[in-house]
């Protein structure tokens, strides 16, 4: 028998909640991980979506996502690529999330018994890691366990935020970006952020938050 025609490929519109980016070698953005009504997705991103993609966007948004589906019909594996993602209408969300409850999905309920944790994504590419992006991980790491926030912050690192020269780059929880970070900045910048007690002079403390704004160019 022939044994082309194996692969049937077509198009797909899906609707789903955002659980988590895929990232593959600590920086490289790779994927969506959704939930739909028919349970976990894994949605693979074309290239020129991997660029421009927003890695701020908050786990539990609705995103209607467009593209390219392959099933293999002889091993019965399907492959998807997106080629749009777009935020999906509320109506359909709505509607979307009744159905995702009435289901009684794990991630529903388990994000319904624990409060969401405030993200700081720190780029990982090479060339914020060679400006002193692996001090500024440890500083942070250190910061969040000194002032017990570890329940409350994670620290995530991301791909490529397409400000090279300026790295180290990082973007707080309120969507605030800094650039040209140093180690020694990061205390100033988590007691600016999350109200810290620290006993220091409030003169210095100033000036050190006003040297971090200005590192955001």
């Amino acid at each position: 028998m022939s044994k082309f025609h194996t692969t049937e490929v077509s198009e797909f519109c899906l609707e789903g909640k955002l659980l988590d980016f895929v990232i593959k070698d600590g920086y490289n953005l790779k994927g969506l991980l959704l939930q739909t009504t028919d349970g976990e997705c894994y949605v693979k991103l074309a290239k020129h979506l991997r660029a421009s993609f927003d890695l701020r966007l908050p786990p539990g948004t609705w995103l209607q996502v467009v593209g390219e589906k392959k099933h293999d019909q002889k091993t019965g594996e399907v492959k998807l690529k997106a080629q749009r993602v777009m935020a999906a209408s509320p109506d359909a969300a709505t509607l979307r999330h009744k159905d995702l409850h009435r289901e009684n999905v794990s991630v529903s309920s388990s994000s319904n018994a624990k409060p969401k944790k405030a993200t700081i994504l720190v780029c990982q590419k090479s060339d914020c890691m060679k400006r002193g992006g692996t001090g500024v991980c440890q500083a942070l790491e250190a910061a969040v366990s000194a002032r017990g926030l570890e329940s409350e912050v994670t620290i995530k690192g991301t791909g490529c935020m397409k400000n090279c020269k300026a790295g180290p780059n990082l973007v707080m929880p309120d969507k605030t970006r800094y650039s040209r970070i140093k180690a020694t900045q990061v205390p100033a910048l988590m007691d600016k952020h999350f109200g810290g007690d620290s006993v220091e002079n409030e003169q210095d403390h100033e000036s050190k938050v006003t040297c971090l704004s200005q590192a955001e160019c």
